[in-house]
């Protein structure tokens, strides 16, 4: 009877630090649904830039190269800026510098594409900034057996602001008057700068309304009272058995899931930035740019629904056999998109959002595992490693202007080939599910 009697004041000191680790994922949580508002916000502007500038797929593409290379250029000076300043100053830092990329579009639309290019790089490193700080304050809010199952939940957030954003930037920037190629060609060049002029500046409203909001984010989140948590607390999703690596680099599933998430990040990417392209396409639907942005919206509303799923499956399914198994179904489904044609084509893809789902938390997750003193590290290896959202829309974009846009998604097929081998080979990493 003696042992289960625990002091008041233990409970109380219990309570309160449940509590504010509730409060404290809610505010993270916020932060995951704004930047997937802002990413996915990409895939509606890649076609619109696309038609405006008249651009290949490649130079289209820079938006991804630009947007998804402050990743791998911001995220580690972003880990030492954090280590100094904290995180929760970090997160500030991170909404005003996002705040600024935002409101930088307003000049690009009468300065021209290479503004633009700036400007999505601006808004890429504020929300690096957030990333970094945000993953692995998630991973130490709770048991760190379910930092998986936090992580996904999270992720389920980020998913919704990706869902909502194709469809609100459909509404408010492709609903414009859409002229074919032919029809732009016929008007005189003083209505085609004109009409060139009024469609770059439908980006203006929107975003300068993002960046109101990212501002009163961030003072919100300045004066929001979040547990202090430091950087030995970070080392609570590994084992306490000591390290016999010398280099964060020595630690081989590290590697391999940064490998992961470089192609993982990639091939999600680079369906999402090919979308309402491929969709267009006349043995595909054939659907106009602002019709197909709705489909854009399924795209990232399957992978929403799915991490709410996975939130409750993994913890009795084993993470690395999940995510083979999702990585299996996407393969599948974008041979499908490949090789079929119509409505097979169009939902075949549009189905590879469910199988997303998890793969992001769980490889990221997986990657930590028994990092010890290098879990720190370990997460901004793995937050650079989401560079792979520049290479690989790159890759595709150039063999879609030589090989045509359908066959072109070989590319993120081959990325989930990698991914499914990853989570085949740690299918195994804990002796039961933990999740």
């Amino acid at each position: 009877m003696g042992s289960n009697t625990i002091p008041n004041h233990i409970n109380s000191e219990v309570s309160s630090s449940v509590k504010n680790n509730n409060s404290a994922l809610v505010i993270v949580t916020l932060l995951f649904f704004m930047w997937g508002l802002l990413t996915s916000l990409n895939d509606v502007l890649i076609p619109h830039l696309k038609s405006i500038y008249t651009l290949t797929y490649v130079q289209a593409m820079l938006v991804q190269f630009c947007f998804f290379g402050a990743y791998f250029i911001v995220s580690w000076p972003a880990g030492i800026l954090i280590k100094r300043i904290g995180y929760q100053s970090g997160a500030v830092a991170g909404l005003v510098i996002a705040a600024i990329g935002c409101a930088l579009f307003y000049p690009a639309a009468t300065r021209g594409y290479g503004l633009f290019l700036l400007a999505f790089f601006v808004l890429a490193s504020g929300i690096t900034i957030l990333q970094v700080a945000a993953n692995p304050y998630v991973t130490v809010l709770g048991d760190a057996k379910t930092a998986s199952s936090r992580l996904t939940l999270t992720q389920a957030f980020n998913s919704l602001g990706t869902t909502i954003a194709p469809a609100l930037g459909g509404f408010l920037i492709l609903s414009g008057v859409v002229l074919t190629a032919a029809q732009f060609d016929a008007l005189p060049a003083a209505e085609q700068l004109a009409h060139r002029a009024k469609e770059a500046a439908a980006v203006q409203g929107p975003y300068l309304a993002l960046a109101a909001a990212l501002l009163v984010l961030a003072i919100l989140f300045a004066l929001a009272r979040l547990p202090k948590i430091s950087h030995e607390e970070e080392l609570v999703i590994s084992t306490s058995a000591p390290s016999q690596h010398v280099s964060v680099f020595s630690h081989k599933h590290l590697v391999l899931g940064a490998i992961g998430i470089f192609l993982y990040v990639g091939g999600e990417v680079s369906i999402g930035s090919f979308l309402i392209n491929f969709l267009g396409e006349s043995q595909v639907a054939n659907l106009s740019a602002a019709d197909a942005a709705h489909y854009v919206s399924y795209y990232w509303g399957g992978a929403m629904v799915g991490r709410f799923l996975g939130f409750v499956v993994m913890r009795k399914v084993s993470p690395g056999k999940a995510l083979a198994f999702n990585a299996a179904c996407s393969i599948a489904l974008i041979l499908a998109a490949i090789f079929a044609s119509g409505s097979i084509a169009m939902w075949a893809i549009i189905a590879v959002g469910l199988c997303n789902s998890i793969m992001f938390p769980t490889i990221f997750s997986m990657a930590l595992k028994d990092l010890g003193k290098f879990t720190g590290q370990g997460s901004g290896v793995l937050c650079m490693a989401i560079v792979g959202g520049a290479i690989v829309p790159f890759i595709q974009g150039f063999l879609a202007d030589h090989v045509g846009l359908q066959w072109s998604f070989f590319v993120p097929a081959a990325c989930y080939v990698f991914i499914c081998y990853f989570g085949v080979k740690y299918a195994g990493m804990y002796d039961k599910p933990v999740f």
